[in-house]
């Protein structure tokens, strides 16, 4: 590689990585506590949750409450589940009867308790670890502009994965072995940024190809629309398997019985070991009313295997069917592998946690590099304006993102003892909190000052997250364990072996800077 060449790809590297390094930093944290946000809700609501991942409501006695509470006529009505926790959700679409009251004429969309069928609308049952889930692609920011900028930075993140390959490549195996931790600190932060980096390099490749796709896709569906599909997006979502069908309303009553729960279990039934995770009543009571039953089966059978049932209620005749392990389309397949591939739901807990640490791996990269490029910098052919400006790039950046490892542990304990919180207190509590230590710290002008105490504040404030669970809800450590209450365990020995490490972290340190002097 040419002098010029490896140059300009440093530079395009350094700035790319400078750029997006504390939204990257955002993103990988609370992504990293997204691979448990079925954990984290059921730890909040003190919920035990079957580990088996499917709809386990009473879809016939749901049916009789939502029917003393709606006319029902007419309507598509779905249960959706599409997180691992004690409620489905429901939507009810617009009667198709146009005569019908206009009652009927409103659409509703609302979560339906699988044990008690008790309602909670989105902000009422707004949850910790739905609100981290969010935060990783700044879903908070105003549709689509969250979306965008989090696929922007996936995108960014993955040119400047594929630069710094080309930059390191002649040395990417030597460096890899070569750690000076009590070198100087330019040394100690490239070393670091480099075996770190080659560590996490798969995963930290696979979210940014998944993470790019999943939120950049929507600038394209417009185009794509128009070119291919004469503007029609739902023809294109059709194409795409993300639609449903639909069946002409006949205006007649259906003078046959039906129970929904039946259809679902001969659904599962027809396939060993399938889960159903979504269920559509088509013109509910209308003698041309359908139902859906969609679900897949588990990974360890197949890596991609959706599927669904369509039944005429009237005749009780499957009028199609869509076999998960024959009828397997490339469009399915890229699609299930770019959501478990992300999501990482394919390997149970053990590939959860590896994900879990390699994602705050990739947060170390980020601050390394910050670090690097802060280092380099401190040059005598530097001016002393353009250090100060350096260093006080760096301060904000250490200071927001180091800050949200205590900000995260504090809301922790604040969602349990002033549950229920809502959406509005996790948002307020979190930001404002967020916001204030950020200040502190980067007026306080002292990046050791700032990396030592939001470990050791991030630290003891965890230790105190599994005690606050204990005394609110009484279900401690040990007796999780001997429950096999495996959801509340996890979010309590999480943070009891974050905070763990983060002490350890903090000896290291000051083991170094003794050494030093």
């Amino acid at each position: 590689m040419g002098k010029r060449i490896y140059n300009i790809l440093f530079h395009t590297h350094t700035v790319s990585g400078i750029v997006i390094s504390a939204a990257l930093y955002v993103i990988f944290f609370t992504g990293s506590f997204s691979f448990f946000r079925d954990e984290i809700v059921s730890w909040e609501r003190n919920q035990r949750v079957s580990e088996i991942d499917e709809i386990r409501i009473d879809f016939d006695a749901a049916l009789d409450t939502l029917q003393s509470q709606y006319p029902l006529r007419g309507r598509e009505i779905g249960f959706a589940h599409y997180y691992n926790e004690g409620r489905v959700s429901v939507n009810i679409a617009a009667s198709k009867d146009t005569l019908s009251a206009k009652e009927a004429q409103k659409r509703d969309f609302f979560y339906l308790n699988e044990s008690n069928f008790e309602k909670s609308t989105y902000r009422s049952g707004y949850s910790l670890g739905e609100f981290l889930y969010r935060l990783h692609f700044f879903a908070q920011i105003p549709y689509p502009f969250g979306y965008y900028l989090s696929g922007a930075v996936a995108f960014f993140f993955l040119f400047a994965i594929i630069t710094g390959i080309l930059v390191h490549w002649n040395k990417i195996i030597s460096n890899f072995y070569l750690f000076r931790p009590w070198a100087k600190l330019k040394t100690l932060w490239t070393d670091a940024h480099t075996a770190l980096g080659v560590i996490g390099l798969p995963f930290q490749f696979v979210y940014a190809v998944t993470g790019a796709f999943f939120m950049l896709n929507l600038i394209f569906v417009a185009p794509v629309a128009f070119l291919f599909f004469d503007g029609d997006r739902d023809k294109l979502y059709d194409e795409l398997g993300y639609g449903h069908p639909e069946f002409v309303l006949e205006n007649q009553p259906l003078e046959t019985s039906f129970s929904v729960g039946e259809f679902v279990n001969k659904t599962q039934e027809r396939w060993e070991g399938f889960r159903v995770g979504h269920v559509i009543l088509h013109n509910y009571g209308d003698r041309s009313m359908h139902i859906t039953v969609e679900g897949k089966v588990p990974h360890k059978d197949l890596f991609s295997a959706e599927g669904h049932v369509v039944y005429q209620v009237a005749t009780g005749d499957v009028v199609e069917v869509k076999d998960p392990f024959i009828e397997r389309s490339y469009m399915d397949g890229v699609k299930a592998t770019m959501h478990q591939l992300h999501f990482g739901d394919y390997g149970g807990y053990g590939l959860r946690i590896i994900s879990f640490i390699l994602g705050l791996i990739s947060c170390f990269v980020i601050i390394s590099g910050v670090m690097i490029w802060l280092v380099a910098r401190n040059r005598k052919d530097v001016s002393d304006k353009q250090k100060r400006f350096n260093e006080w790039v760096a301060r904000i950046y250490l200071a927001i993102c180091l800050s949200l490892y205590p900000v995260t542990a504090m809301t922790f304990i604040a969602v349990q003892v002033w549950e229920p919180a809502g959406r509005s207190f996790i948002y307020q509590f979190y930001f404002i909190s967020w916001l204030i230590l950020s200040i502190l710290f980067t007026a306080k002008r002292d990046n050791y000052f700032t990396n030592k105490y939001t470990l050791i504040s991030g630290a003891v404030i965890g230790f105190f997250v599994p005690i606050a669970n204990g005394i609110q809800t009484g279900n401690w450590l040990w007796e999780s364990l001997a429950t096999q209450d495996i959801h509340v365990f996890m979010v309590d020995s999480l943070w009891l072996t974050l905070s763990v490490a983060a002490l350890f972290t903090v000896v290291l340190m000051e083991s170094r800077k003794k050494r030093r002097i």
